[in-house]
């Protein structure tokens, strides 16, 4: 299976593809800054537009932020797949650095997420943070037994399932006028 992805996309072309540090957008980027003047103003607009979004929307944001925030639960499985491996945490191997590129990009989305429903307003954080922590210490096994392609499969279907999620929540948030959250959504899918 290695030898076959290294001949559609080598891992120096797809390392190529992350952004990471500087160059990208960072959550922080869609959100009050708290360090302005104006800060109290600016919460109060995202939670007059969160307020007008329906609980059920927020009941699926909840869910992709949740789902966005285990994971360390799939750079763990990542970390497994034979050849693709990265037991130091550090090697230098083409897959290893693009798994943890990855892991760095992907890791803005939870972050997002997490921190605009908190300034919305809208949620009971502490029971989001209680179950996103029981999920990630429950773990998390898919059945790929070390094999990339399943593996790899499905992180395909997970990552599709969560850009459709993500698009039809920022859908409806500008739907009921929450522009803000529509911007954040388009932006994660």
């Amino acid at each position: 299976f290695l030898s076959f992805l290294r001949k559609i996309c080598p891992c120096s072309i797809c390392i190529q593809l992350l952004e990471t540090g500087e160059k990208s957008w960072q959550p922080q980027d869609f959100l009050p800054d708290l360090s302005e003047d104006a800060w109290v103003e600016n919460v109060k607009n995202l939670r007059e537009m969160a307020a007008g979004v329906p609980d059920e929307v927020f009941v699926v944001l909840v869910g992709d932020m949740v789902t966005e925030e285990a994971l360390p639960t799939y750079q763990t499985l990542l970390n497994t797949f034979e050849g693709c491996d990265d037991p130091t945490g550090t090697t230098e191997s083409a897959w290893a650095r693009w798994s943890r590129g990855w892991t760095s990009e992907e890791n803005r989305h939870g972050d997002l997420l997490n921190k605009y429903l908190y300034l919305s307003g809208k949620c009971d954080m502490r029971s989001i943070e209680v179950t996103i922590q029981h999920l990630i210490t429950n773990g998390f096994n898919p059945g790929a037994q070390k094999d990339p392609y399943r593996g790899f499969l499905y992180t395909s279907f997970q990552e599709r399932a969560t850009k459709i999620s993500h698009g039809n929540v920022g859908k409806l948030a500008k739907e009921y006028g929450a522009s803000d959250l529509q911007r954040i959504c388009a932006k994660i899918a």
